[in-house]
Order: C-alpha cells, then structure tokens, then sequence
C-alpha cells in the first residue's frame, strides 16, 4: 500500500469492544442535533456513541450510569464529551456537571472550547447568566428556569483528591482517565449520591500502568469485558498484537504497521483530522509500545487479583522441564517474604545443552531453617556463589550467615534490576524477534514459584524495574530467589571450573 491510498481507508465505525445496555429510547440524537446548531459537527460514530450510551429505560433514567471510551489521540474524545456538556446544560436540565483532566491546562482548553460554542449560538448564549474565567474557577452558569429554578452549572477542574469534593454532580466527566487512580475518584463518585439520575462518563487514551495509575479504567473495562455490566456503556476502539509466543508468521493477530490495524483504532481515519500519512509517521518514529499505546490503543492494565502481568503464562509454561538437571557449578540464592513468613532457596546452572536451569530448592514457613539448609548445600555442592539481597527482608540474615561462615554475593540495586531484565529476556519472545528465537533457560516446576510468576508486578527501579513486592498479593520470593540465583551464576560461574557433574538431588 502507498500513501496515495489514504482516502481509500476509513476509521471504524464500530470499535472492538462495545457493550451498552438496552433502553426504550435514546436522547443521543437530541444531543447530536444540538451540537449541529452550535457548530460542532460529529463523525457518524461519534453520534453514534452518543446514541448508545444516551439511551434512557422505562423509568426515565439513564441506561447507563457509566460510559467509558478508548481510543486514540487526536480522534476526537473531546468532541463528544462537548456535545455532552452542552446536552446536560441546554437540554436535560441537569443542574451541575462537573468536567475534570488530569492536567489543569486540559480542563483550561475545554472549557474555552464550550464557551466558544455556546458564545457563537445565539440563543444559547441568551440563557448564559455568568461566567467565571479565573484560573481554577472555570464555569458557566445558566439563568433560572421553571424546569431548574436554582439555574445550571457546569464546572472545569483539575483533579486532585479532593477535587469536585462537596459538589453534588448529576453529570460527572473523567477526562484522561489513563491517568486517573482511585483517590480522584474516591472523592468525586459521592458527589452523586444525592442526585436522581446521575451519570459518569471516563474518556482517554490507552493506559499503561507502568507511568501512571489507571486501577479505575481498568476496572471499568473489565466489567465491559466480563459481560457481566448492567448500566455500563463501554467503546474501545483497539487493535489485538501478536503475544510473547507468537512466531513471525502470525495471521491471528493485528499488524501494527499495516494500514488497516490503523483503521481498526482510529475511527476518525479519513476525515481530515487523522491520515495514513500521518500515523506512517509517526509508526516510523516512535517506540514499538509507544505507538501500539497511543496510536493501537494497546494498553497495559493493572491485573487486578494476579494474573501474569509481567511474564505471560504462556511463555512461563513453555520453559517448564521437570527432567531439567544442572552441571557444576552452581550458584544458589535466599530470598524472605517481606512478612517472614516464608523463606526460599534456588539454584541456578549450566544444563549439558547450554541452557540455564532453575529451580526452586526448598520453599518452607519461617526463616529460622534457612542457614542451615543453605550450610548443607555449600558443603555439598561448592557453589560458586550464594546471593542474598541485603537490602531486602532477606537482609536481616546476614549476620547469621556470617557466623556460619557463608560468604555472600551481595547484589546492588543495579544488578538486582539486572537480575530481573534477564530473566524476563530468557522467557519472553521480543516481539520482532526471528523465526530462530528460543528460550535460553529451562526450570523444575514448582507450586510457589508458578504462583509467584502469576501474581507479581513490577516498580521502577532506576531506569529498570526489579519486582514489586509490596504490590504483590502472593508470596514472591520462589521468583525473588531463581532471579538472583540467575544473576550470580551468570556473574561468578567463570570463577569456577565446569567439573562435568550433574546435580541431580539437593
């Protein structure tokens, strides 16, 4: 395909995932013909979003109580919650609605943006009793009818945690929703409580938990996705890439440099805001997950319970060999859960085909046994390291192992995230990886550590991550323990000659 085929392609109009509940009727395209006379033309599916989450159930009510949306950058989220916003003031007589973004200067251009609409229509701007311009202290406030004699009010806010707290909101929008945690929501979602038929609408790009907190979008789209979401208006314009395990010749899955994946989730392709031209661009220059983010509406949501969010199952599981044995020398490594009660030794080792075995020796209640048993691994086996990280829970039993004269690898915090980016790299197919690439470890299964993979996240460390132990909602040192039994066999092995000898009992 070339560019010149760009007025050939045109942006979806249904996206990927899209649940709304059923209603007796619709006041979408009230809402649309209303922005029209203001000057705000929608794109057909934008008025069809409206259409779908405006639709309202035998007892007058919203059908929705929640609309959620994701979508790319620049397709024209904006627009439609404008559309919204004049619909709630001009309309449905809703007395306040509350507009808040992630960033102030957000919140700053939609409001000028409304203002310009309802200023350029004459008579919308005849019911315009006040408005407030100061920064911080945006709104637009409508004179008294028979049908809300207090007048209507729309505010513009910046979230914080107590942003929107002691408003009473029949109409509450959460713009940048990939950047939206719990506190902000925490705060506003009473603000409903009192109002007869609220609504809440969350709008954004794709998340990626790594930048910034994003449990609330999450949540919300996995109701969409559970089907199992009664009031929730849900549309998700996003493509489906190849996993960890897939080969490069994949036809299950969406290509993220082909055109067509372009219009799969960027329904505005082809009406001048957004051309293939454009996203050719920038699919040159950006990052591989920065452009399947921002412009492929791939996000990298929170798993919430556990659930193999950072190596996927599939990848683990194929690096399972319960046969798996290691030549001399070995390193092994100690690691405690941060509530002690637990502890867990693993070894690490050449296999005779190259491979890097791992395994998790003992994992067992308390620490108390924990020298003991590593005393006898030494005295056996002469590895050529015992890691412990020092900084860690494990940390407190240095002394001991001190006075049972075990000398340790203590690794920093730079080989700590070291440890863990090799170990993620020995799993994980890259995704341009060649038709050759093959995993460069083997591992024993085990209960706990297959426990451990499935629910343990990431933290920053650094310019890496190392794994995330306060997130985690299970015990992760089995994973803690074979990541920097890697590191150390990796860094002292050479310090060692190969005797040839297979371990095949601890």
């Amino acid at each position: 395909m070339t560019i010149a085929d760009d007025r050939l392609i045109l942006g979806a109009r249904d996206p990927r995932i899209c649940v709304y509940p059923a209603a007796e009727r619709t006041a979408g395209r009230m809402a649309v013909d209303l922005a029209f006379r203001a000057g705000l033309r929608l794109d057909p599916w934008q008025s069809l979003l409206l259409e779908r989450s405006l639709g309202v159930g035998e007892d007058g009510r919203w059908s929705a109580f929640e609309v959620g949306m994701i979508l790319a950058r620049q397709n024209g989220k904006s627009a439609i919650a404008e559309a919204r916003m004049l619909a709630g003031l001009f309309l449905f007589g809703e007395e306040l609605i509350i507009y808040s973004a992630h960033e102030f200067k957000t919140a700053g251009e939609i409001f000028r943006r409304v203002l310009g609409l309802i200023e350029g229509t004459g008579d919308l701007r005849k019911r315009v009793k006040a408005v407030a311009r100061s920064k911080g202290e945006e709104g637009i406030e409508l004179l008294p009818t028979p049908r809300s004699p207090r007048g209507q009010r729309l505010r513009f806010l910046a979230r914080s945690t107590g942003s929107g707290r002691g408003f009473s909101g029949d109409c509450v929008f959460m713009d940048e929703c990939q950047h939206l945690g719990d506190a902000p929501v925490d705060a506003m979602m009473p603000t409903m409580l009192a109002r007869p038929n609220p609504q809440i609408w969350y709008s954004g790009s794709a998340p990626d938990r790594d930048l910034a907190p994003c449990e609330q979008i999450t949540r919300v789209r996995n109701r969409a996705l559970s089907g199992e979401a009664d009031r929730l208006a849900y549309h998700e314009w996003s493509a489906t890439l190849c996993g960890d395990q897939c080969g490069p010749d994949c036809t299950e899955h969406d290509d993220p440099g082909d055109p067509l994946t372009w219009a799969k989730t960027n329904p505005a392709l082809g009406s001048g805001r957004v051309t293939v031209e454009g996203i050719a661009k920038l699919h040159a220059s950006m990052s591989y997950r920065g452009f399947a983010r921002e412009l492929l509406s791939v996000g990298n949501y929170p798993v919430e319970g556990g659930g193999w969010s950072v190596v996927p199952e599939a990848a683990w599981t194929a690096t399972a060999d319960p046969a798996s044995e290691p030549l001399d020398p070995v390193a092994f490594a100690v690691d405690v859960n941060p509530d002690r009660s637990a502890a867990s030794i693993a070894v690490a080792g050449r296999r005779s085909d190259g491979l890097v075995h791992l395994e998790v020796v003992e994992h067992r209640p308390g620490t108390d046994w924990t020298v003991a048993r590593v005393a006898e691994l030494v005295e056996r086996w002469r590895p050529c390291a015992v890691a412990l990280d020092i900084k860690g829970p494990a940390g407190s039993l240095e002394a001991d192992f001190d006075a049972a004269g075990i000398e340790l690898a203590k690794p920093t915090a730079g080989d700590v995230a070291a440890g863990c980016g090799a170990l993620y790299d020995a799993v994980v197919r890259p995704p341009e990886a060649s038709a050759e690439w093959v995993s460069t470890m083997r591992h024993i299964p085990h209960p706990a550590l297959n426990a451990a993979l499935a629910g343990a996240g990431k933290r920053p460390l650094r310019d890496a991550w190392a794994w995330d132990r306060r997130g985690a909602s299970v015990d992760i040192s089995p994973l803690v323990a074979i990541t920097l039994a890697r590191w150390a066999h990796a860094k002292f092995s050479a310090s060692r000659a190969d005797y040839d000898v297979t371990l095949s009992v601890y």
